[in-house]
């Protein structure tokens, strides 16, 4: 076979050394570098004059408006234990409406008045406010180039990090990033806002059963996050994985996961020398990673952190995305972060698991052993159910993408549909409220293996359910419909109003009542009859339940273009305005921006399409066929007769190939800005032209097929 880049790539991995210099956590504990780089409160109280760290101490812990005053005492601290560490620059770290992270970077120095030397100075008003340019950023109209200014505003309760690069380090400070006429240009400023209104209503609850300490209540979110890791020489052959992040082409392989060997199997070494650095950059930054194993597809993989506030997870899951790609080119590998980079296998989510609670009450979806006689905690379940039931078509919206939609109601994730799924415990006390009163609930078991040398395990009260977009997991819901490529702000925002909603719609049936039990069995009862129709418990995943969920007149909102008009229905705008977390104007900059990313998305595949299928493929194809005619003919020569069979399927195939791409070009160049046009006219047109070609895959000599298969992607590390 001669050469090819593809050959040389499958060399190169063949005879690739372990990866060296990688960190061996026998000499380096995490816990001595846990935090290292985080100016987090045990830093603060390091560095910070007791009277300044309780000041800001108040703000993180306790919801209290920052004293500017400090400010001044702070930025000086932040810079010396910056500099200390070989800082040279900071920089507002924000999160624009592209869902990824931006930031511009200013050096600490100064020059003397002689200019003679430099030095170094960052004050308090530095610290405290950016100006970024803010029309240059997707904006949905709320900037324009000619009124452009825009400004980040310093998170506190979100530690600033130190980011090293082997030729310097830079301080990192989270921001929210706002307009000059104040709307919200972020993905940060709209989650704190939401666990602000959140925090309130949760509030009124827990005065209304007698709580008279109450700690700030905080929204809780721990993202599991699905990724996909190949090696990179191999990648750099496939234009569509570098530009697009998935594969717009590429046949099934001989063998892809129907054995269910990858799911949790042993940890290819070095993959696994890649995650000892990636917990190592995350331990750094203070990111409570926990668990790491390979997911169902083969080169899937997924990381989890400990639970944090709603907040400081969202930023953390920024970084973890980001170090993912930064540590994996590291050690040749690419991570794929699309939601579905490879037609046939599993696709990669981002499971947000999300709670609310503080250091007095405790976690407040924590039902304990009686569910039934926790009332507390039947308020707070039953807010969320009623949440769910009335802005489930919000739930979908705040998780469509052009990547989610290849995942969504396919037979490895979520539907499109949302729904609820309790577990039999929690589903049979609901069923008893909505029937007149709960009296008694579902015990856990013992299971019994029945080997001797076993132990007995204790059983849960239910099952798990892997195909509910929203799932009760024992003390806390887990978004499941989330997409891996996507910032979890969004999702947070909806889950934290939505329920703020019902938790102030039950406080206000519950205060004043003259007996607040029966007023609560009223109240969840209600909630039952009237959104009891949103729990399913069953498999989501099956065409019986699609068919039952019309029937209950749930909603199904198959794709983005679907979804996203729901951001600026009239009881969407009412819910964000209503609690202040996000304004008409800022709800249709959103929808705007999504639609326009959505189409953005569809546009480079379809070129990419249109460029490989032209450039690569057609090429490929035709000199194959070209090797079998003249072969055919050389053997008539010598009075052998030849099998044109393949030749004509290749020529069939061929001439396909150049009809479909035609036909996506025509429909490509009439789309405009609605999305709608996008997904019904150019995304089944390009899925025309895959068809051709993957079958083209299976007939075109290897050693002329110019895209790196699915079988060496998948299977070579």
């Amino acid at each position: 076979m001669k050469t090819t880049n593809r050959t040389a790539a499958v060399s190169n991995i063949a005879n690739r050394c372990a990866t060296e210099n990688s960190v061996n956590f026998s000499d380096e504990s995490p816990e001595s570098v846990f935090g290292i780089n985080s100016f987090n409160l045990a830093t603060m109280k390091e560095v910070l004059s007791p009277e300044t760290f309780e000041s800001i101490k108040k703000t993180i812990l306790e919801g209290m408006k920052l004293d500017e005053s400090i400010a001044d005492d702070v930025a000086e601290a932040m810079k010396n234990w910056a500099m200390e560490r070989g800082a040279t620059h900071f920089t507002h770290v924000f999160y624009p409406l592209t869902g990824f992270t931006a930031e511009k970077h200013d050096s600490f120095y100064d020059p003397s008045p002689d200019g003679t030397e430099a030095i170094s100075n960052f004050k308090g008003k530095t610290l405290i406010q950016g100006e970024p340019d803010a029309s240059s950023f997707p904006n949905g109209g709320i900037r324009a180039t000619h009124t452009a200014r825009g400004y980040t505003a310093w998170d506190v309760t979100s530690p600033a990090y130190l980011v090293e690069n082997p030729n310097g380090t830079t301080l990192n400070i989270p921001t929210s990033f706002v307009s000059w006429t104040g709307e919200a240009l972020d993905k940060k400023t709209p989650v704190l806002k939401s666990m602000q209104a959140l925090e309130k209503q949760s509030r009124r609850i827990l005065e209304l059963f007698g709580h008279e300490k109450i700690t700030k209540i905080t929204a809780s979110a721990g993202p599991e996050q699905e990724y996909f890791l190949i090696d990179k020489e191999l990648a750099f052959g496939r234009p569509d994985l570098l530009a697009a992040g998935r594969t717009v082409f590429g046949a099934s392989p001989p063998k892809g996961q129907e054995f269910d060997d990858h799911y949790f199997g042993v940890i290819p070494e070095r993959v696994m020398s890649c995650m000892y650095d990636i917990d190592r950059e995350l331990y750094k930054l203070g990111i409570p990673t926990k668990t790491r194993h390979n997911e169902v597809a083969p080169g899937q993989y997924e990381i989890a952190p400990v639970y944090e506030s709603a907040n400081v997870g969202s930023d953390h899951q920024q970084l973890v995305m980001t170090t993912l790609k930064k540590v994996a080119d590291k050690h040749g590998l690419l991570c794929l972060l699309h939601e579905k980079p490879f037609a046939g296998l599993n696709g990669s989510g981002k499971h947000v698991n999300w709670s609310l609670g503080n250091s007095t009450q405790k976690n407040l979806l924590e039902p304990g052993d009686t569910p039934h006689e926790n009332a507390q905690f039947l308020v707070f379940a039953g807010a969320v159910i009623r949440a769910v039931s009335i802005y489930a078509p919000l739930l979908r919206a705040v998780v469509a993408s052009a990547g989610n939609d290849h995942r969504l109601g396919a037979n490895e994730a979520p539907p499109a549909i949302i729904s609820i799924f309790l577990g039999e415990q929690l589903s049979d006390v609901f069923d008893q409220i909505k029937g007149g009163g709960a009296t008694n609930s579902k015990q856990r078991g013992v299971l019994n293996i029945g080997v001797d040398t076993l132990p007995d395990l204790p059983k849960d009260a239910g099952d798990r359910n892997r195909t509910s977009p929203f799932a009760f997991t024992g003390n806390r819901f887990e978004f499941r419909a989330v997409g891996s490529n996507q910032s979890i702000s969004g999702p947070l925002v909806a889950m934290n109003t939505i329920v703020a909603e019902s938790l102030d719609f039950i406080a206000s049936q519950l205060e004043g009542a003259p007996d607040l039990n029966a007023a609560i069995q009223k109240v969840l009862q209600e909630i039952m009859v009237k959104h009891g129709d949103i729990i399913f418990n069953g498999d989501g995943y099956s065409s019986e339940w699609h068919e039952e969920a019309e029937k209950r007149g749930l909603p199904c909102l198959k794709t983005t273009p679907d979804a996203l008009p729901v951001l600026t229905s009239e009881p969407v705008v009412e819910l964000f305005e209503k609690y202040d977390v996000l304004s008409q104007q800022e709800l249709h900059s959103r929808r705007e921006v999504y639609a326009e990313q959505y189409c953005a998305h569809v546009n480079v595949e379809a070129n990419l399409v249109t460029e490989m299928a032209k450039t690569m493929i057609y090429p490929a194809s035709v000199r194959y066929l070209s090797e079998l005619v003249s072969t055919a003919a050389k053997m008539k020569e010598i009075g052998l007769a030849a099998d044109l069979t393949v030749a004509s399927s290749v020529a069939g195939l061929v001439s396909d190939l150049e009809d479909t791409v035609v036909a996506l070009e025509k429909v490509h160049a009439a789309a405009g800005e609605d999305p709608q046009d996008w997904a019904k006219n150019v995304l089944p047109a390009m899925l025309k032209v895959r068809a051709v070609a993957d079958k083209l895959e299976g007939l075109v000599a290897d050693d002329l097929w110019p895209l790196p298969t699915y079988q060496e992607l998948l299977f070579l590390r």
